[in-house]
């Protein structure tokens, strides 16, 4: 497990801001990407996945090389952010013809994914309508809704060169939350191959290799932390490659997610059937930890109050009217009491968009940055939901 944020910075943000909040650190989310730059081969770049979290684009701008944008709102915010196009990758497995047109009339620079057929006619036509060239990344599926499978990649090749559109490389992602170094390994090695194969059968060389390793993160208590371990092997299987072009790593939560943390306040605490619940301000709604199923996982927690008395399990649920609602189960907790504060770790990446933010017209949390030059920012206050629930109109 990485470096908590700091204490007393919590400290000085639970006296000042009302719960719920996330808190990112962008000193640590720094520190965080020099740290896997300086474990991996020279020349390789880092791809930041922007879905993991949106509001840290603009302080990554400086520290990784491109951006992965898998949505037109997604785009939208590089714009506001002013991130050059030239380091933005246009991925996602829905593109629509006016949202490519956009791009491509707009800007020069952007490399796009083609995951199917579809994209392709889109992306050429869209090119050759502008008379605008642009580069792209043909996705090799691993077995699922993504990317097209290795025939069709073959035949895309086959039939080029085409006019305003310049096939640069492979993109490939398989899953998140790898254990094994063997899986790193053997994958590098399938795309090897197929570099290989595409130089001697075609005489076209890739030129990158996009590829999505999905180190794990060390989410909860009792779990192995296997994060420089995985680290280490994919160092190793990328030294291992005869491939000679660029390797980007496109990475998401094994960047941002130690960066983070979710504050949220005790409310009401209860006893019903022998089970002591605690009720907080916050919920499932904006803490979402990959593969936490209803709660049977106990992540880390720093709890803030006077701690003084007898140590109890809690169920801690959230404020939606829902039995769902469950952020962890038989925590044992020190003379927990009401207006208590509860800090969920690790919660840098995903938990701030990935929840269902809209259930019950609950207001968005409050998001703060925090780094030691400038303190704390705040990158979105909190917003009340009710209105995109419910729009008045007049009856006719």
């Amino acid at each position: 497990m990485k470096p908590d944020v700091n204490e007393s910075k919590l400290k000085t943000a639970l006296e000042t801001y009302k719960t719920p909040f996330y808190l990112f650190d962008t000193d640590i989310l720094t520190e965080r990407i020099m740290e896997i730059r300086s474990a991996l081969p020279p020349k390789t770049q880092i791809c930041f996945a922007m879905k993991a979290n949106p509001f840290l684009v603009k302080d990554m701008e400086k520290h990784v090389d491109y951006f992965e944008v898998c949505s037109p709102g997604e785009f939208h915010i590089c714009e506001r952010a002013g991130i050059d196009e030239k380091r933005i990758v246009m991925s996602g497995v829905y593109k629509k013809q006016e949202d490519m047109e956009y791009a491509i009339s707009k800007y020069e620079d952007i490399i796009f994914t083609v995951e199917s057929f579809e994209h392709w006619k889109i992306l050429t036509s869209c090119a050759l309508k502008e008379k605008r060239n642009i580069r792209v990344l043909l996705r090799l599926t691993s077995g699922n809704q993504f990317g097209m499978d290795e025939s069709s990649i073959r035949r895309i090749i086959l039939e080029g060169p085409y006019e305003y559109v310049e096939i640069i490389g492979l993109q490939y992602f398989s899953g998140t939350q790898k254990k094994s170094g063997a899986k790193l390994e053997s994958e590098f090695m399938m795309l090897d191959q197929l570099c290989a194969d595409l130089q001697n059968q075609y005489q076209f060389t890739v030129q990158k290799l996009e590829y999505g390793p999905g180190l794990p993160v060390c989410y909860f208590e009792g779990e192995k932390d296997e994060e420089e371990a995985m680290l280490l092997a994919l160092s190793k299987a990328i030294e291992n490659l005869t491939f000679q072009g660029l390797v980007t790593l496109e990475m998401g939560r094994f960047i941002a997610a130690s960066c983070g943390v979710y504050a949220t306040s005790v409310v009401d605490l209860k006893t019903n059937n022998d089970q002591s619940y605690c009720i907080v301000d916050g919920g499932i709604h904006q803490l979402n930890y990959y593969g936490q199923m209803l709660a049977m996982k106990k992540p880390f927690i720093t709890h803030y109050g006077k701690q003084e008395g007898d140590v109890r399990d809690w169920t801690v649920c959230g404020s939606l009217c829902t039995s769902s609602d469950v952020l962890v189960r038989q925590y044992p907790f020190k003379a927990l009491e009401q207006g208590d504060q509860l800090v969920f770790q690790n919660t840098g990446a995903y938990s701030a968009t990935e929840g269902m933010a809209m259930f019950l017209s609950r207001d968005l949390p409050l998001i703060l940055l925090y780094s030691e030059n400038e303190q704390f920012r705040t990158a979105r206050p909190s917003l009340a939901t009710d209105q995109f629930n419910f729009f008045h109109s007049e009856r006719g």
